[in-house]
């Protein structure tokens, strides 16, 4: 039973909505405690400074005939006196009582023990030694921590005698404080009842918009893209309502292209490996014997085979980068070398599509500090999406010019209808082709991923210009002096 107790208590701490009206009821209870240290150090204290100092100014007219006078010659003053305190004793310096009054009206007490209790009231006051010396005193009657009311002794002569008077002002002062202290008592609950409630009913209000909000997010992991948090706000949770709306789009986005290059892929692979199987067969049951239509036929299968090989080697390759496995190395190396030798490479592959391929590069030499296999890949995946999206006849120019800041502008350029506005952005995306209109979609759609990934790992400028007709994917990189 203490185990379950425990494991309650422990849930219910762990949610959020008891926290935030955890966190409430303290700041209520802080303000009732210090209402309750204002009201008892604070304001009960000045009711007794009030009392005082209205009882001194009452009587005030009176003072210099009770240090001068016998009061004994005035019958009514004690009376007087009594009306403005509640009791009122005049005792001998023995400690017998002369006369008590209370509330104005003189009482008979003749018990012994009463006069004793009030005498040795008296002695034990800590202003006695000032009677004793002829000077008044006030004090402060409590019991314990709690203020029972004010006490005010003078020297004062009595039928030419010295004799002690005392005032008290205990029941309408201890009233008005117990008053005030059950007012305060009845305040405290109503408050705390009231903060309770509505600490709660706030803490559902601010956590109802957060449930809906893991609602929605419950959702999209379970691949349900078609829900948004239904919320319309201006606050921090409608920020981060907007935020989950915008990666159930963006998941639903990626979730279409994820579905679109695994057909693709599967498509790309399926060609090349139909045509291997097919050429093979063919070799093995017909042309082995005529070996130009052999070798012709190995060829195609040599080429089929490194075509499917280097996809793969693109999806490795991007995975890797998005892993963060591949590191970059830098060295120092000709990168006019580098594309003199991507040029040469894709020759081949654009005379088959009768696309005339052309280096345009003012420096004899251009060394840079890079990654060279990296970049490389960087300038063989352009020349890939540059020959997949031009039509036969058409020309891809890769052009190295130096910019107004210094730096070296590498592009590469093919003709074409320009790349919408929208998708200049989302090209750079992973599983996104770009230049959908055209006819030739070889590929898997994650070159320009990589070639993203690896030019933000080296922190070069990149993006794509469609101006006059022309495509063109740049990057810009620093000129180096090679060591000697």
């Amino acid at each position: 039973m203490i185990m379950w107790i425990r494991n309650k208590l422990k849930a219910l701490g762990s949610r959020m909505v008891f926290r935030l009206w955890a966190i409430m009821m303290v700041l209520v209870l802080f303000g009732i405690g210090f209402m309750w240290i204002v009201q008892i150090y604070l304001f009960e204290q000045n009711y007794v400074s009030a009392a005082l100092n209205e009882t001194k100014a009452q009587m005030g007219m009176v003072m210099d005939s009770l240090a001068t006078e016998d009061i004994s010659h005035d019958e009514h003053l004690l009376s007087y006196l009594s009306h403005v305190n509640s009791e009122l004793f005049l005792v001998r310096t023995d400690g017998r009582l002369i006369s008590m009054y209370s509330s104005g009206h003189l009482v008979d007490s003749r018990d012994k023990r009463e006069e004793r209790m009030i005498w040795d009231t008296i002695r034990q006051s800590e202003n006695y030694d000032s009677l004793q010396a002829g000077q008044p005193y006030q004090t402060v009657l409590r019991r314990g921590r709690h203020i029972l009311g004010y006490e005010m002794g003078f020297p004062v002569t009595f039928n030419g005698e010295k004799c002690y008077l005392i005032t008290r002002n205990i029941l309408m002062l201890k009233t008005v404080i117990d008053l005030n202290r059950n007012q305060l008592i009845v305040l405290t609950v109503l408050l705390t009842a009231i903060a309770s409630v509505l600490a709660a009913v706030l803490s559902r209000q601010f956590t109802r918009p957060i449930l809906r909000i893991k609602d929605t997010v419950d959702r999209l992991t379970q691949n349900d893209f078609t829900e948004a948090p239904p919320l319309e706000r201006t606050d921090e949770l409608g920020l981060l309502s907007h935020s989950v709306a915008a990666l159930g789009r963006s998941l639903k986005r990626l979730d279409v292209l994820r579905k679109e290059v695994i057909a693709n892929v599967s498509h790309e692979l399926r060609s090349p490996l139909a045509l291997i199987g097919g050429y093979a067969e063919m070799v093995r049951d017909i042309t082995w014997r005529d070996e130009e239509k052999r070798n012709e036929d190995l060829n195609l299968i040599i080429q089929e085979s490194n075509r499917m090989s280097r996809m793969v080697s693109d999806i490795l390759d991007y995975s890797q980068l998005q892993a963060g496995f591949t590191q970059i190395k830098t060295e120092t190396f000709d990168l006019k070398e580098m594309l003199e030798a991507g040029t040469a490479l894709y020759q081949k592959q654009a005379a088959e599509y009768q696309i005339t391929l052309t280096l345009q590069c003012g420096a004899s030499q251009l060394f840079i500090r890079a990654d060279s296999t990296k970049l490389n890949q960087v300038l063989r995946n352009l020349l890939n999406n540059a020959l997949n999206h031009t039509a036969a006849g058409g020309q891809v120019i890769i052009r190295a010019e130096k910019t107004d800041d210094s730096l070296w502008r590498i592009s590469v350029s093919n003709p074409g209808p320009p790349i919408p506005p929208r998708d200049r952005e989302l090209i750079w995306e992973r599983y996104q082709r770009s230049q959908h209109q055209s006819s030739r979609r070889m590929g898997t759609g994650i070159g320009l991923s990589i070639v993203s990934t690896i030019l933000t790992a080296h922190q070069m400028a990149y993006g794509v210009d469609c101006e006059d007709g022309w495509n063109s994917f740049w990057f810009k990189c620093r000129e180096t002096i090679p060591a000697p």
